[in-house]
């Protein structure tokens, strides 16, 4: 059977950043409350011409400029920050792109799960024609209200996959366990520019799927936990990863890593086996959230700073509130290393410029009208902008 899987990635963010330790200190609280406690150092937020669309043009546009256009065909767009309740966000970057009119383009919706639908989407139509590529975008923006526990676990950034035949970075094997059931543990209401999240609930709901799948994969005879070499995690906080590697470690009775910092395990009666998880964290400590992203810049992160991968299996869990989990699993390509962007991420992560807290306060409490035309200033750096609102439609350009 031919492998089909990821062939690039890219990973793009906004051009601000908050400090938690600046959070911290304006709200009198411990630091270690955000660098422990949530395993958080800063969170990505977007200027006034930033959002989904342009973070989403910033990541699929390297990947065209090194493969081209042919062959792809369909552009799935995953998010939970929608611009319109209509029209996909895709359509404004297959214009900022200037790529081919033969397409289709779909916006795929299920809170952060839905970029793993378009994954699997994806692979899908290329097994039914290897010779089409299909570009999949997750693009996130993580809002919550001011002065809730949401609010430290704010970010924003995307992910850009090429799916195609002999994948250069990732094969996907066929096998994955599902699981979904209705839970109002996370949700955005139309009339809301922020989420709604009752945390508890949301760290047992994805626990919970985190069984369920895991479950579900070993009864479809997929790899037990000896079988898996690393392990991938949704990350709405950067601890969910280790809380749910826990949870996994007690479901198996494997003894896995659990310390989210390079050289911080401590071993008690034997050796934790590493399965990745400090190397898959390091970019989601400085992002924040990215929702649909997120999975995708922890795998960002371990392609990147693992020089051990190549022809290691990978599980990765996908959970979207709401919800549904699913767990699956790839092998990594040799000479994926050949492919790396570490040093362009950190660049741009460095390349962030902060905000005070009292300029973030503000930005977040900006909210553009839809019913009357207004134009944005030009502050972000990338390659595209969002210039404004004219005739109740969203304008984009290049910067």
């Amino acid at each position: 059977m031919t492998p089909i899987g990821i062939d690039d990635i890219e990973l793009a963010t906004t051009h601000h950043v908050v400090r938690l330790d600046d959070f911290a200190e304006v709200n009198g609280t411990d630091p270690n409350k955000f660098r422990l406690g949530l395993g958080q150092d800063e969170f990505s937020f977007p200027a006034p011409d930033e959002d989904i669309v342009t973070m989403a043009a910033a990541a699929a546009a390297p990947i065209i400029e090194r493969s081209g256009t042919e062959g792809i065909r369909t552009m799935l767009f995953a998010t939970e920050s929608g611009t319109d309740q209509s029209k996909a966000a895709g359509m404004a970057v297959h214009s900022l792109l200037e790529l081919p009119s033969q397409m289709r383009i779909i916006e795929v919706k299920e809170a952060c799960y839905s970029a793993t639908a378009a994954l699997q989407a994806a692979v899908g139509i290329v097994t039914r024609s290897p010779g089409q590529r299909v570009l999949v975008i997750a693009s996130d923006v993580a809002r919550y209200e001011l002065d809730t526990a949401g609010e430290p676990t704010q970010g924003a950034g995307a992910v850009a996959m090429l799916v195609s035949a002999n994948p250069r970075l990732l094969e996907i094997e066929p096998v994955s366990g599902l699981n979904s059931a209705d839970v109002d543990d996370f949700w955005r209401p139309n009339d809301s520019t922020t989420a709604i999240v009752d945390g508890a609930l949301s760290v047992t709901a994805y626990l919970d799927s985190l069984t369920g799948a895991w479950n579900d994969l070993q009864t479809q005879d997929g790899p037990g936990i000896d079988e898996i070499d690393r392990i991938l995690y949704h990350q709405p906080f950067t601890k969910m990863a280790k809380k749910a590697q826990v949870h996994l470690a007690g479901l198996t009775g494997a003894v896995l890593d659990t310390e989210i910092v390079a050289g911080a395990q401590t071993a008690s009666a034997s050796d934790p086996r590493d399965t990745g998880l400090a190397a898959s964290t390091l970019y989601n400590r400085r992002l924040g959230n990215s929702y649909t992203a997120s999975l995708y810049a922890g795998l960002c992160s371990l392609l990147d700073h693992d020089s051990d991968l190549a022809g290691r299996r990978i599980g990765l869990f996908s959970y979207g509130s709401g919800s549904v989990g699913e767990f699956f699993t790839a092998r990594v390509v040799p000479g994926y290393e050949q492919h790396s962007h570490r040093e362009t991420v950190t660049a741009a992560l460095d390349a962030r410029v902060p905000l005070s807290i009292d300029e973030y306060r503000a930005l977040h409490a900006t909210e553009l009208p839809s019913a009357e035309d207004v134009s944005t200033p030009k502050v972000t750096a990338g390659p595209f902008r969002f210039a404004g609102v004219t005739g109740r439609a969203r304008v984009y350009e290049r910067s």
